[in-house]
């Protein structure tokens, strides 16, 4: 009994590693911007690779899965907000918030 236990628990796992949708790749940002999101330091770093702040890194996330946090930086204003980000399949749903009460939310799609 406790080998089937332990098998069904391993299956699970499985399904739940597999299920979870990596953040890491190139993402169309709301401007039309390319973001490339990539490990670094233990983290994932955004950086822009196109348009007029290509090159500057505009944000740090940790996390696992589906669901990050970690900070965002608006390139127009360079004002950084705390940022979250949620992975539904081909679709990235960023928000920054300011005091977690005043918050702003755009969606990404992988390229």
């Amino acid at each position: 009994m406790r080998k089937i236990i332990l098998a069904m628990a391993m299956a699970f796992g499985a399904v739940s590693a597999q299920a979870a949708e990596p953040i890491e790749g190139n993402w169309k940002t709301a401007s039309g911007s390319t973001a490339q999101i990539a490990p670094c330091g233990g983290a994932f770093c955004v950086t822009l690779k196109s348009g007029k702040f290509a090159g500057k890194q505009i944000g740090k996330m940790s996390g696992n899965g589906e669901s990050y946090k970690g900070e965002i930086t608006d390139p127009e204003t360079d004002k950084t907000y705390s940022g979250y980000g949620t992975v539904s399949g081909n679709a990235l749903k960023m928000k920054g918030c300011v005091l977690s009460i005043l918050c702003k939310s755009q969606t990404w799609s992988r390229l």
